[in-house]
């Protein structure tokens, strides 16, 4: 299959510059999950509920009635009399949920990975934890994606740097060590834990630009694939 959220979180490197502060490139990546399981149709409820627009995905992650600390996305019943919206190229609607059936969380590491590492796996944890605190059972799922690049471009404002592997490790010398980090102390949290192994240098000064890479496509297409399958499976279990 044709994956839509790994097509997506590859074009968030490829061909253009990767801002590491941007949050909003987590959201979009991980509204992708619900398309690829809807046309996974392994679970014939979450087919249906979405047809009917019964289920919506919330971009923003927020239950109507409860504050809790924003994720990347959420999908659950929509609150009764709202409109669910179809955003071009998606089949799957958007609206505000009473309910939280499937809460997604995308972090992104790209440079600097041990760095920020005990901030990532806060985040991380506390993201499951208020999935579940909004009362229901919650099928929580992260994806995490570890760059293991040669060498890595950083771009913060007008600023421009380069990994050199002293001072400022590249990022394939710190891939291993955030991975192992984050499965030990995060994994847990959740149902399903997907790490997208890649490599992007974030270099405008080659041909192409701003190259991408998939670690190994092979591998990570049967992890992914994997992780909707067992997601419908329980979904179905579930709800």
């Amino acid at each position: 299959m044709n994956y839509r959220l790994l097509t997506e979180f590859g074009q968030t490197f490829a061909g253009r510059e990767y801002r590491h502060r941007s949050s909003t490139k987590g959201d979009f990546v991980a509204l992708h999950l619900f398309q690829d399981l809807l046309e996974l149709g392994r679970s014939p409820k979450l087919v249906s509920a979405i047809r009917a627009h019964k289920c919506v995905v919330n971009r923003q992650n927020i239950q109507q009635g409860r504050k809790a600390r924003r994720g990347d996305a959420t999908f659950g019943e929509i609150v009764p009399g709202e409109l669910p919206r179809i955003e071009a190229g998606f089949q799957v609607a958007r609206g505000l949920v009473a309910t939280v059936e499937i809460g997604c969380e995308v972090k992104i590491l790209a440079k600097a990975m041990i760095k920020q590492i005990d901030r990532v796996i806060s985040d991380l944890t506390n993201q499951a934890q208020q999935f579940r605190r909004r009362g229901g059972n919650p099928i929580c799922v992260a994806i995490v994606g570890i760059n293991a690049a040669p060498y890595s471009i950083g771009l913060e404002g007008e600023r421009v740097y380069r990994t050199d592997g002293k001072s400022n490790r590249h990022p394939y010398q710190e891939a291993s060590e955030a991975e192992r980090r984050l499965v030990a102390a995060a994994a847990s949290g959740y149902d399903e834990f997907l790490i997208l192994r890649y490599r992007a240098t974030n270099d405008a000064a080659v041909d192409p630009p701003f190259p991408f890479e998939w670690a190994d496509i092979q591998h990570t297409n049967r992890d992914y694939g994997a992780i909707l399958t067992r997601v419908s499976i329980e979904y179905e279990r579930r709800f």
